[in-house]
């Protein structure tokens, strides 16, 4: 029998009467508090524009969001249009947040930036990709390559769109391989220090797990990123055929099915962040999301069936292609993919947001890494057969029909 929690009788009447009340929290953060690197006159908020919801429209109509849609979640090898691609899933985060951040009284329009912006670095392959393609970086220069680092870099750096710290600050920070029970925001101070910090990051390869986001708005879009997916991925797995079905996982506190599982986290963190300054989950509720989290990894990540087909096929495509696209940085092959392809596409928005340095001079190692990780799972398997048409790997989906 499905189990849903609700909040107490009388934290839902003070909720209500605040909200008549137009009660914002004092912990949200304000529209007025934006920093951003430049003072530009395009940036300055309008009534029917405020400052993050700038933000959110900058990365929808960005050319890395599109592509979205064809990136995977977990389930890179299954032509299925059931099984969730990273598009649903950065709306999910979006919609879980704003949930409850409208209870609690915090800013909408960030939370929905930071939610829809956080995995705009994510590499085709969803984590097998990114692990392939750290491992290349860090062996050629030393340096980490993380979705969410990266995430910050398509924003700021390859295009400057002029992203509010706020913002950038809670994608680089969504990162929630480590789950807590208490989020306590770390204060944001000015642009030197988030530099700063996202270099000791790329420079550690456990640098980013040390991230705490400094708003509220930024610790719940890492909590919500969690939630989006815990579930979620249970039920893609299971019309994956690698599941039997969601019986195969235990019961916890917080039910078995996805609706269950966030509703009562969402009940169970309102409940005990109301009015605070920090955000909570209670002790059940907190070792119920670490068993979930455990469990995801036991039986779907780490599936020989699953893991086989990267270790076969897409880190030594990753490797060749790696090689390829590295010579045609470093060689100014203008003929190339890279440039008709990828340089294009970055230096036609530059038009519109000027860059302080010529792209084409970029780092050849750091252009490589943009192009892989821009690319999505179509995009890759068709260039890689352009690239090396006689070779032996290939991804082999399972089919509709299989």
């Amino acid at each position: 029998m499905p189990k849903y929690e609700d909040l107490p009788r009388e934290l839902e009447q003070e909720i209500l009467h605040n909200q008549e009340q137009g009660w914002v929290s004092p912990y949200a953060c304000k529209n007025s508090d934006v920093i951003r690197r430049l003072d530009r006159p395009s940036d300055v908020p309008k009534i029917y524009r405020q400052p993050f919801s700038k933000d959110a429209d900058k990365i929808l109509n960005s050319a890395f969001y599109n592509r979205y849609a064809d990136k995977t979640q977990v389930f890179s090898f299954f032509r299925n249009d059931d099984l969730s691609r990273r598009a649903l899933h950065v709306q999910l985060v979006s919609r879980i947040a704003r949930n409850i951040g409208s209870v609690l009284g915090l800013n909408a329009d960030l939370i929905e930036a930071i939610a829809i912006g956080h995995d705009m670095g994510h590499t085709p392959f969803g984590h097998a990709g990114e692990h392939a393609l750290h491992g290349l970086y860090h062996a050629n220069t030393g340096r980490c390559f993380r979705h969410n680092l990266h995430s910050v870099r398509v924003l700021d750096t390859i295009i400057p769109y002029n992203i509010s710290l706020q913002t950038l600050d809670g994608i680089v920070c969504h990162n929630g391989e480590l789950p807590m029970a208490e989020y306590y925001p770390k204060p944001l101070t000015d642009f030197a220090d988030f530099d700063r910090r996202m270099e000791e990051s790329i420079r550690d390869e456990d640098g980013d797990r040390k991230l705490i986001p400094g708003t509220l708005e930024g610790c719940l879009v890492r909590i919500c990123d969690m939630l989006a997916y815990l579930g979620k991925d249970r039920q893609d797995a299971v019309r994956a055929h690698l599941i039997a079905s969601e019986d195969d996982f235990a019961t916890t506190a917080v039910g078995k099915t996805n609706a269950e599982m966030i509703n009562n986290f969402e009940v169970n963190l309102i409940q005990h962040s109301y009015g605070h300054p920090y955000l909570k989950m209670d002790e059940t509720h907190f070792q119920a999301l670490t068993q979930l989290k455990r469990e995801n990894y036991e039986k779907i990540y780490f599936q020989e069936q699953v893991q086989k087909q990267v270790r076969d096929s897409v880190v030594p495509m990753m490797e060749q292609m790696y090689a390829q696209i590295y010579r045609d940085a470093a060689e100014h092959n203008r003929s190339s993919c890279l440039y008709r392809h990828h340089i294009r596409t970055v230096l036609e928005k530059q038009k519109w947001y000027p860059a302080a340095l010529p792209y084409e001079e970029t780092d050849p190692h750091d252009l490589t890494v943009d192009f892989i990780a821009a690319m999505t799972d179509d995009y890759f398997v068709d260039y890689y057969r352009e690239l090396f048409p006689k070779s032996p790997y290939q991804i082999a989906y399972v089919g509709y029909f299989d």
